[in-house]
């Protein structure tokens, strides 16, 4: 929505505590959902592309091929999630190392993925921002918070996701689309989690939760 520059009102959900009007109206009780004149959407890829369909500009490519290749590429975000959430949620250094080894499998197939885009970046058709960029952004995002603890750094050795994920970070309508508490909120989750990521936050406030 920032995208195409959408009016629009955010509502923000707590995860941990769903007021009965959100589940009333979220058939999978699961955030995101978009309400259109009193019609309620739901899902992310499907939120995108009903807003790719009505409202300019256009962000899916417009030949029928690279389309297909975009919404395939956006269909394979829950096993790259998979791969990644696995290092930052796991609960042991050897289920962590144990996931980093399981990573690059996945991630080889996006790397290939850009390098052989038509056009160089900085987003994954080229110049300008796309569905897929919004699919992958919110992991990349969260992925960066986890390695700044960890320093895996899993990506040094996929410079084009590397630089991807770069350039997305650095993007205003990927920054503006989380809470300006996100990374408290984030962190605080790894926290509630046991996760073995939040035996390095530093916080001596969140690491209190």
């Amino acid at each position: 929505m920032r995208a195409k520059k959408v009016q629009f009102d955010v509502t923000y959900i707590n995860l941990l505590d769903k007021p009965k009007w959100f589940l009333d109206i979220s058939p999978h009780g699961k955030v995101p959902l978009l309400m259109v004149e009193n019609r309620v959407l739901f899902e992310s890829n499907a939120i995108a592309e009903y807003l790719d369909e009505v409202v300019p500009p256009q962000l899916h490519p417009v030949d029928p091929i690279k389309k297909a290749h975009n919404r395939a590429w956006t269909d394979f975000v829950p096993e790259f999630a998979k791969v990644l959430g696995a290092i930052g949620y796991s609960k042991s250094l050897d289920e962590m190392n144990e996931a980093l080894l399981n990573a690059p499998k996945v991630l080889a197939k996006i790397e290939e993925a850009l390098i052989n885009q038509d056009e160089d970046g900085p987003f994954f058709n080229g110049k300008k921002l796309c569905l897929v960029d919004a699919a992958y952004a919110p992991f990349l995002q969260r992925y960066r918070l986890i390695d700044k603890m960890l320093n895996n750094n899993v990506l040094k050795n996929f410079p084009h996701i590397n630089s991807w994920t770069d350039n997305l970070l650095s993007d205003e309508r990927v920054i503006l689309a989380v809470p300006d508490n996100f990374e408290e909120e984030f962190l605080a989750s790894l926290i509630r989690r046991k996760t073995y990521a939040s035996s390095f936050i530093k916080d001596s406030n969140l690491a209190a939760e």
